[in-house]
């Protein structure tokens, strides 16, 4: 049986951090650091497991984004990973539409920055690339990121339409800002 549960990170029992994070090390190849796992608490997980067994996850947490001398909260989107043996069946299109569900009823935007391999994937569920440039409001004050322009795609919530030519700053944290 297929199950989709969306939880709160501080609803998660141990059983459950420790599932998800041992996924998200195996599904991003090892790639997926401590900061990386930070980066996607504090939110709201949206888990997909078969028959009891962990397979798919994302994870919707709050930012804060400034954009045009306005703040903006963010649904930023997180973690998103399925297991090698479950891909290309459908689990990342339905752990998007419920971080969808969520950033389109909770935020002002959603975010999210796209590897590669994922881009297409976003792309065709209507994230567009945010091409107003980006930065972050660092320790030293705002600082370009022309690294991740082309990775960051932002997903516009129905009613409020963001100026693409102004640049989207985000808010400072370890590792990767974006």
């Amino acid at each position: 049986m297929t199950v989709l549960r969306t939880v709160n990170t501080a609803d998660l029992t141990e059983s459950d951090r420790t599932r998800i994070r041992t996924m998200l090390d195996d599904a991003f190849d090892g790639r997926f650091d401590d900061h990386d796992w930070d980066h996607a608490l504090g939110g709201l997980h949206i888990l997909i497991s078969v028959d009891a067994t962990l397979i798919a996850h994302g994870a919707v947490v709050q930012r804060q984004f400034l954009h045009r001398n306005r703040s903006l909260r963010c649904g930023y989107v997180e973690a998103v990973a399925v297991h090698r043996a479950h891909r290309r069946r459908g689990f990342a299109s339905a752990v998007m539409t419920e971080a969808e569900r969520i950033i389109d009823h909770g935020y002002a935007l959603g975010a999210l920055s796209a590897s590669s391999v994922a881009r297409d994937l976003y792309l065709a569920r209507g994230w567009q690339p945010w091409l107003g440039g980006t930065a972050v409001l660092a320790p030293a004050g705002v600082t370009g990121t022309p690294a991740d322009d082309g990775s960051t795609l932002i997903r516009q919530v129905p009613g409020r339409l963001l100026d693409q030519t102004a640049p989207m700053i985000c808010d400072w944290r370890d590792g990767d800002v974006w």
